[in-house]
């Protein structure tokens, strides 16, 4: 059978999600289909008990009262020959009728305050076939009559070929069971209403130390632990060791320490490796320039040198100025990492692209620099020579990774309280596998594709980007795909 169209599916009952929930719901479940068990059991036994009864009493009755309705419901004294109402020992309801050959004859019933049998009892032709049907052996049977209910009767053979039937009303036994029925509910129903309150209070009480510790959990999944030095908060409570949540509290408990103590090296590795790289940046500057200034100095020399001397000395002039700018951006990364604050002042950002793109143009001539600013001017607070540094750096990224003739897009334009500063270029875009870790330091997407390469940067200038960005409250991100490649650093006004 296909659902209409326009049929709504009927809505499921919404699961419960805690721990105590479950638990509560699962209590009073079990309880009520305890109750319900304990209800049915005691129906089923009363109503048997009852029916039992009544049967006996069936066989007390006897065959009498269906044998006087031959005579009007006499029958005559068995001492002195007069006659007497036989129903008088009759009890209230008794139904009795005498059948011969599967016809009705003779009928009666004791009505309540009437001493004589009443005769005249409407049966329908379907009331007569059912007591026809009802089998001659002297047991007990149900039969529905439609103008007295349901009764239990007993057929017996007559005396003269006839069938009498006598029957008692099951309306008493129904009764009391019902009446058994409707008292369980209302008990069973208030002993859950009860139980579930209790229930509620009992499992919330037995799961507090539980909670105890998922408030510690959640305490320690807010804190920062990417970097930095990191003090996680106070242990679990103490609970019963000898309870499912007290081994669970102390399991937690030793795994916090081990994170802390592992956060603690971690940190302190880092702070090591800080320190060497700005003591070894700041003690390689002096070097390297003056190899740098006594190469220079050699070239000036006024006498005659072989071209292969001069050669080498550029090379070396070359090289150590590379070096150079390779220690300063490394003692950069040294101080931004070790959280040294930038100055903050206010920065013209419009003036500041207009003299990078300027720049840009004059390193790269090859290349179509297109520049989109809005009409006022952007401002942000910050480091000049810094947020300088970083524009540099992109327009540099774009140069060099990508072919002559690349159109090269400087974007600036503000949103809400952040100033966007986007390039973008229409060059091959940046590999996929280099994307993840583009941010990172000495990421070189030649290296990536060709291990031997040799040349080009050292792969510091994204990684200066993402701290100064960082160290200004900022962002930077990226969206790369061939032909199309988007640098978006987003700075607080």
């Amino acid at each position: 059978m296909t659902r209409p169209s326009g049929a709504r599916r009927p809505r499921a009952l919404p699961r419960p999600r805690t721990l105590r929930a479950r638990l509560t719901v699962g209590l009073v479940v079990l309880l009520a289909v305890s109750c319900a068990a304990v209800g049915l059991a005691a129906v089923v036994e009363l109503n048997g008990f009852l029916t039992r009864r009544l049967d006996e009493q069936l066989v007390q009755v006897g065959t009498r009262f269906p044998q006087s309705l031959e005579h009007d419901g006499k029958l005559p004294n068995d001492h002195d020959g007069d006659e007497y109402g036989d129903t008088r020992r009759q009890a209230t309801g008794t139904f009795g009728a005498r059948l011969v050959d599967g016809r009705v004859t003779n009928k009666g019933l004791i009505r309540s305050g009437d001493p004589a049998a009443d005769l005249g009892i409407g049966l329908t032709a379907r009331d007569a076939a059912r007591l026809a049907g009802v089998p001659t052996d002297g047991r007990p049977r149900t039969v529905d009559l439609s103008a007295l209910d349901d009764y239990r009767v007993v057929a017996s053979p007559g005396r003269d070929g006839d069938v009498l039937i006598v029957g008692l009303p099951l309306e008493p036994v129904q009764a009391t069971v019902h009446r058994l029925e409707v008292v369980s509910g209302v008990v069973f129903g208030f002993a859950l209403l009860v139980t579930g309150v209790a229930g509620a209070f009992w499992v919330r009480w037995s799961l507090r130390p539980l909670g105890r510790v998922t408030a510690t959990a959640t305490r320690v999944s807010e804190l920062p632990l990417a970097s930095g030095e990191v003090t996680l908060p106070a242990r679990a409570p103490d609970t019963d060791p000898g309870s499912e949540v007290g081994r669970l509290a102390a399991a937690f408990d030793r795994m916090l320490g081990h994170v802390e103590d592992a956060l603690t090296k971690r940190h302190a590795s880092q702070e090591r490796l800080r320190r060497f790289a700005a003591d070894a940046s700041h003690e390689l500057r002096t070097p390297v320039a003056s190899v740098r200034g006594h190469a220079e100095l050699a070239l000036l020399h006024p006498g005659a040198v072989p071209p292969e001397i001069t050669r080498a000395l550029r090379r070396i002039s070359a090289e150590s100025a590379r070096m150079g700018d390779m220690v300063d951006d490394l003692l950069l990364l040294a101080r931004l990492d070790a959280g040294r604050p930038l100055e903050r002042l206010p920065v013209d950002l419009t003036r500041l692209v207009l003299d990078a793109v300027t720049d840009a143009r004059a390193a790269g001539p090859g290349h179509r620099w297109i520049l989109d600013l809005p009409e006022a001017p952007v401002t942000v607070p910050g480091d000049a020579h810094r947020l300088h540094q970083v524009l540099a750096n992109l327009l540099a990224n774009a140069r060099l990774h990508t072919p002559v003739d690349t159109k090269v897009t400087v974007t600036l334009e503000t949103d809400g309280d952040s100033a966007l500063l986007c390039v973008h270029d229409d060059g091959p875009g940046v590999p996929e596998d280099v994307r993840p870790d583009v941010f990172e330091r000495f990421t070189r997407a030649e290296h990536r594709r060709h291990p031997d390469a040799s040349g080009g940067g050292a792969g510091l200038g994204l990684s200066i980007v993402a701290a100064v960005a960082q160290a200004h409250d900022g962002s930077v991100g990226l969206e790369s795909a061939p032909g199309s490649t988007t640098f978006t650093v987003r700075l607080p006004r």
